[in-house]
């Protein structure tokens, strides 16, 4: 245990730097981003954010990409964001912040990405939706997608088959540190919020996790799903 309890503790600290907490943060929407993009946002100079870098892909928090000239960062994977997203959880359940609430915190709250799957009320509401019709039955630390769920996921043209070598559980519940209550993450929440993009449900903010919802979007998701969003 107190190998662990070390590791813990060098990972807390990892991730307590403000500046690798903005790019970890920023990275929670399954995007890929340059140094010199992370960089603006971690608030500090290239020379800095590289060295952040580094330090969070060495610790396999982060992944690198090239394309081309260009290296391009991201979560190094969904088990990273389920980390991330559940500190946020315990962050907010602590004493409130006495800043004044912002037109950005409200469209965080309203629609969001966690990683690549939906979250905020709209999250909440698709997967309480799936539940009260029989698609989805979600526990404390696991999910099952019904039969009724994969014949409905499957009549909007989802594809819920793994891919190659994918380890990756088909649906599991996030907590969402707005709602407090948990979304559905894994594959068939992944697939869900692909849908939404694709068909353009949603759309992505210039900046940030927020998501837009469509009028197509809203009457979709109340129409098909049942959310009362």
């Amino acid at each position: 245990m107190s190998i662990i309890a070390a590791e813990l503790a060098e990972l807390a600290q990892l991730i307590a730097d403000p500046g690798r907490a903005r790019i970890l943060s920023r990275l929670m929407d399954a995007g890929a981003q340059t140094a010199s993009e992370l960089a603006q946002v971690a608030g500090v100079t290239p020379q800095t954010a590289s060295w952040h870098l580094s330090r969070l892909v060495e610790r396999a928090l982060l992944k690198v990409e090239r394309r081309g000239p260009r290296r391009l960062y991201r979560l190094a994977t969904p088990l990273v964001a389920q980390m991330l997203e559940g500190m946020m959880t315990v962050a907010v359940t602590g004493p409130q912040a006495s800043r004044p609430p912002s037109r950005i915190d409200a469209q965080m709250r309203r629609a969001r990405t966690c990683y690549d799957h939906l979250a905020g009320e709209l999250g909440v509401a698709v997967t309480d939706a799936m539940r009260e019709r029989g698609y989805l039955v979600l526990e404390q630390d696991a999910g099952e997608l019904t039969a009724a769920g994969t014949a409905f996921l499957g009549s909007l043209g989802v594809d819920l088959r793994p891919q190659p070598r994918q380890r990756r559980a088909l649906c599991r519940p996030c907590l969402d540190w707005s709602e407090r209550r948990p979304h559905l993450a894994g594959r068939a929440g992944a697939a869900v919020a692909d849908l939404a993009f694709r068909r353009e449900w949603i759309r992505r903010r210039p900046q940030g996790r927020s998501v837009e919802i469509t009028t197509a979007g809203l009457a979709a998701f109340r129409t098909l799903f049942g959310a009362r969003i």
